[in-house]
């Protein structure tokens, strides 16, 4: 059971890894025409559709990947409080009561949403319109991760209840190397008090 929540993990992680590409596509369209337009004075008109798809894309996308790594906002005021298997029954509550309702129906109707556009070619209003049904399958491939996640979610809840500690998840890159920092903040901490004891 184990290596399947891994697994899962590691497939949003690898999906929201490979979607977060469209960060640097999304940077170089804008600033490609922002050149365009303010000194070839040539601008397109269908580049804010391209940079609304991009970053719905990529917005979609990521909610499997944050999910996998539990970095959404909660409101953890009394949470943080709560010994793990506590958590973990507040957490499944919420995912039958409201998480896997809402996804469940945000990749049924994403699903029929898809290929009602998909069905008549919807494209863009732009003078040059772009095709709008790709877009719109982002949708149901975004639901359907975060449910595939929320179903993990779910087994780590009853793991939890049953063990009292939250099982292990598939580990990722941090922006800080936290542990490093701790450190540093430490040896910074006693170099000021030796440097305070010799001024002394």
């Amino acid at each position: 059971m184990k290596n399947f929540l891994l697994a899962v993990d590691r497939a949003s992680t690898w999906i929201g890894q490979a979607f977060a590409w469209l960060v640097l596509a999304l940077t170089c369209l804008i600033s490609w025409e922002v050149y365009s337009r303010y000194i070839m004075n040539n601008p397109h008109d269908w580049t804010l559709d391209g940079q609304i798809m991009l970053y719905g894309t990529l917005f979609m996308l990521a909610g499997a990947y944050t999910l996998s790594k539990n970095g959404h906002v909660r409101g953890d005021v009394l949470y943080s409080f709560f010994e793990p298997r506590t958590q973990a029954w507040v957490d499944l509550l919420l995912y039958i009561l409201f998480f896997l309702p809402g996804i469940v129906a945000l990749t049924w109707a994403g699903w029929t949403f898809a290929q009602e556009s998909l069905a008549i070619r919807e494209s863009t209003f732009s003078a040059t319109p772009l095709p709008l049904y790709p877009f719109k399958f982002m949708i149901p491939l975004a639901g359907l991760m975060l449910l595939l996640q929320g179903l993990v979610e779910i087994v780590r809840c009853v793991q939890c209840i049953g063990d009292g500690q939250w099982p292990s998840r598939e580990q990722d890159v941090e922006e800080v190397d936290v542990e490093k920092l701790k450190e540093m903040v430490k040896a910074e901490d006693v170099n000021v008090a030796a440097s305070q004891g010799v001024a002394r």
